[in-house]
């Protein structure tokens, strides 16, 4: 709140500067455009009155406190037994139907009319669907409200069994230091699992890179379940300098979301740098879910997702959304997912559409849809939007990354 000042000014003075070269800059997508600012400052907002909003909502749901938690539980058992039983009469005219559809005799579904199978199977199929999305969504937010709950900076504080590290220089940069490291594997996860990046997706909507793009947080961080940075008060870190490295954390990452500064020297080696983290932010092929640090990018030299900036990058979704709407930017890759859970036939699936990568989920979608164009007796068209969300990326695994609502990898000849 008290940097709030420090971004608009910064903001301003960008924008002067490039307003200033505008003939040289021409088609630079780190110009500003009035409503993609506008929408970034208005998902900002967001982030700042989401976490006062959430908690007071969602404590109510909480399985074993909350006043509705039983309620939550309940619903998603009875929600993913109503679905399980739709299932599998679903399947009973695919089971019992040879590929001539015709009757294979035996006992059981097969001594039921083909009329009766079919008409059950029509009636079953959308009472899986929306049962799947039903019990997912219940089971999802009773999953992380409970998280939640017992990895609180206060619940896990008042179990410290180490002595304080104090609050000197040393216990801060500690601090900062062991946030900077968990920020790095709960970033790469927001990447690599399609609940979480359905959180993220909304830093990432923007086609264009400058200050205010830094302003576009999520605003569902409460649907998401995350490493505790709470934890660090096991470690003997007071709580009031865990959230003096949230803060520290948090301001640095604005002034790396802008193509006006190149490059800083050796600083790059061990920083992560405006250069950096234009990586990151690139639907370029090569640059999906890489760069992932905060503060430092040694984490991601370290762990294997660092890539230095080459060719120009492209910025925003391999699918973009094209709105400027923050209810669709916030809430665009639900909807797709629950879109693809209740098209869904098996729990295998519904629960991989949720916790695998993205890329999974685009390239199982383009499956499913082939499957049943082809029982329908059609052909798929080419050129779909499930042929943009699959990008093939062979520098990355095909489970952890190609975000799959993020722009089709396209090469652009590097800046002079």
């Amino acid at each position: 709140m008290l940097a709030i000042p420090v971004y608009f000014g910064s903001m301003g003075a960008e924008y002067l500067w490039m307003r200033s070269k505008q003939e040289e800059l021409q088609g630079s997508p780190g110009l500003y455009e009035r409503k993609d600012t506008i929408a970034s400052l208005t998902m900002g907002v967001g982030s700042l009155l989401g976490p006062l909003v959430a908690p007071a909502l969602l404590k109510k749901v909480v399985p074993g406190k909350g006043k509705y938690g039983k309620v939550l539980v309940t619903t998603a058992l009875s929600a993913a037994a109503v679905t399980t039983l739709a299932d599998l009469l679903a399947r009973w005219e695919d089971e019992s139907t040879g590929p001539a559809g015709e009757s294979d005799g035996g006992a059981g579904a097969e001594n039921l009319p083909r009329t009766l199978r079919g008409r059950l199977a029509e009636v079953a199929r959308p009472v899986a669907a929306v049962g799947g999305v039903a019990s997912v969504v219940a089971g999802g937010l009773a999953a992380t409200t409970s998280w939640a709950s017992r990895t609180g900076m206060d619940r896990l504080a008042r179990r410290r069994r180490v002595r304080s590290l104090g609050t000197g220089p040393i216990a801060v940069a500690g601090a900062v230091l062991a946030w900077d490291f968990i920020y790095y594997w709960n970033h790469r996860a927001m990447h690599e699992s399609r609940f979480m990046w359905a959180i993220h997706v909304v830093h990432h909507s923007s086609e264009r890179y400058n200050l205010s793009t830094a302003l576009r947080q999520p605003v569902a961080d409460a649907f998401g379940i995350f490493l505790p940075y709470s934890a660090l008060t096991l470690l003997g870190f007071e709580p009031a300098l865990v959230n003096t490295a949230r803060g520290v954390n948090l301001i640095y990452q604005f002034w790396i979301h802008t193509e006006t500064i190149d490059k800083i020297g050796r600083l790059e080696s061990v920083l992560n740098t405006p250069s950096h983290h234009r990586v990151h932010h690139g639907s370029n092929g090569p640059y999906l879910d890489r760069n992932h640090g905060s503060i430092l990018i040694i984490w991601d030299k370290l762990f294997g997702t660092f890539e230095p900036e080459g060719d120009r990058v492209v910025y925003g979704l391999t699918k973009n959304i094209n709105t400027f709407n923050p209810l669709r930017i916030a809430g665009h890759e639900y909807g797709e997912m629950f879109r693809d859970i209740a098209r869904s036939r098996t729990w295998r699936d519904r629960f991989s559409f949720v916790v695998r990568g993205p890329g999974w989920a685009a390239r199982r979608r383009a499956e499913q849809l082939g499957q049943a164009s082809g029982a329908a007796g059609g052909v798929a068209e080419p050129g779909g939007q499930d042929e943009t969300s699959a990008p093939p990326v062979s520098s990355v695994p095909a489970d952890a990354t190609t975000s799959g609502a993020r722009k089709v990898p396209v090469t652009v000849p590097a800046a002079s």
